[in-house]
């Protein structure tokens, strides 16, 4: 299997954290901003990363690729079949996927991937970002976070996964959470950068940022 993209991608991170959980071995193609390659387009339509291929099975986005690694390889199981349990892991997915990215995009790109490209980053977008944008999605989380520490089934999943994704991205921009404020936000995400699955990558992209 092949990963396409680089794993300062939320979306990308999230696939990679996925399929190290099941225990799968994949190899990480790194493909970052600007044009792509005709093959890569022949995967990603649309130039998005992540971009996925098992054999001659080609795939885009990253929510389809986790489901279809789960149905390919159900143990361990990391996406809930429970209905209502399927529809919490769901929309965790999307709520990280789209209202967690808005927030965290202008302050990663900005902070981070501007600086990357050679280009001056718009800080004060970044730092309105994560004054005004950031709190609510953030209020949310903390309102939602079980005593379990787990989003569904008091148990791992899918929805852990995504949520906890965005985090190291606010990490490399400098954001700190504050522990006062969101005291459930700061040992949930503690713990789950901590499990081997994301501490591995983690420990990549910081070597690579701070080189």
């Amino acid at each position: 299997m092949i990963v396409h993209g680089s794993s300062l991608s939320p979306f990308v991170r999230k696939v990679m954290v996925f399929a190290a959980e099941k225990g799968l071995s994949f190899e990480n193609k790194v493909a970052g901003p600007g044009p792509k390659t005709a093959e890569f387009l022949e995967i990603s339509p649309f130039g998005k990363i992540p971009a996925f291929e098992d054999g001659d099975y080609k795939l885009s986005d990253s929510s389809a690729i986790v489901h279809y690694l789960e149905a390919k390889h159900p143990e361990q199981a990391l996406i809930p079949t429970e209905a209502r349990a399927l529809g919490r892991a769901i929309w965790f997915d999307e709520y990280a996927d789209t209202i967690m990215f808005a927030a965290a995009a202008p302050i990663f790109f900005n902070r981070v991937v501007a600086k990357l490209m050679g280009m001056d980053g718009d800080l004060a977008a970044a730092d309105k970002a994560e004054a005004v944008a950031l709190p609510p999605v953030l209020d949310y989380l903390e309102s939602v976070i079980p005593p379990s520490g787990f989003l569904v089934e008091d148990r791992f999943t899918l929805a852990d996964i995504a949520v906890v994704s965005p985090f190291v991205n606010f990490d490399h921009a400098g954001v700190v959470v504050d522990p006062a404020r969101y005291p459930k936000i700061t040992a949930y995400v503690a713990a789950m950068h901590a499990r081997p699955s994301f501490a591995a990558i983690v420990a990549k992209e910081r070597a690579f940022l701070n080189r």
